[in-house]
């Protein structure tokens, strides 16, 4: 699966998710301070199937039915690096249980959604 880091999470995160899943940062693609609708138009233009992100005001501030990407929303006190990482374990668990059995691609399964992971 193809995951955009959202500028606001520590960039070990990254690493945390490999090698099952790609994951690209916001500063890697150039797209720092972007405003989320138009993060979210990139998101889809380049084909990634989700944004990971602490941002609580996304799901309110955009009509999220226009991208077809997932937004996987980390819960959390804070956005330390050994606070979320826990976190991740989660998330790998909410694609497992999304991916019907024996579908190698992850992508097609995907509907825009918020995902709250805590």
């Amino acid at each position: 699966m193809k995951f955009l880091r959202d500028e606001n999470l520590p960039a070990k995160l990254r690493f945390d998710f490999a090698p099952e899943h790609e994951v690209r940062t916001v500063q890697e693609m150039g797209w720092n301070g972007k405003k989320d609708g138009e993060l979210l138009g990139l998101l889809t233009l380049y084909g990634f199937d989700a944004l990971i992100t602490v941002d609580r005001g996304l799901p309110h501030q955009q009509t999220l039915k226009r991208f077809p990407v997932t937004i996987f929303l980390l819960l959390a006190q804070n956005n330390k690096h050994q606070t979320l990482q826990p976190l991740v374990e989660k998330v790998k668990q909410s694609i497992d249980g999304m991916k019907p059995q024996g579908i190698e691609s992850k992508s097609t399964f995907f509907l825009p959604s918020v995902i709250e992971i805590s």
